[in-house]
């Protein structure tokens, strides 16, 4: 009788022969065309940035997506510069650790 460190090592070369095999005689099922260009209505771009839209009726994402943008410009406007920073401590001091506690004798 095979032992079973021996038949499990064997099951799995033969599971990976058989499928290595099967990859290389079948050919591939499925072609993916590489040509395929998606229509213009989709190449368009809907941000807030875009030279000019075709839509007469933006939808209320596009609207929240505007105004999010706007907003988002207004603060960069009012600070350029600002940035969190980890090379800088939050507190220039020290801060102050708990007083111990005296222990209660029983």
């Amino acid at each position: 009788m095979i032992s079973l460190r021996l038949a499990v090592p064997a099951i799995l070369a033969a599971a990976s022969v058989a499928g290595w095999f099967t990859n290389v005689v079948s050919p591939p099922s499925a072609q993916i065309e590489a040509d395929l260009r998606l229509p213009p209505t989709v190449l368009m771009s809907r941000g807030p940035d875009a030279a000019a839209s075709t839509d007469l009726h933006p939808t209320a994402d596009e609207l929240a997506a505007a105004a999010y943008w706007e907003a988002a410009k207004a603060i960069l406007r009012r600070a350029p510069y600002a940035q969190a920073s980890a090379a800088e401590p939050p507190t220039a001091r020290p801060i102050p650790l708990p007083k111990r506690r005296p222990t209660t004798r029983p």
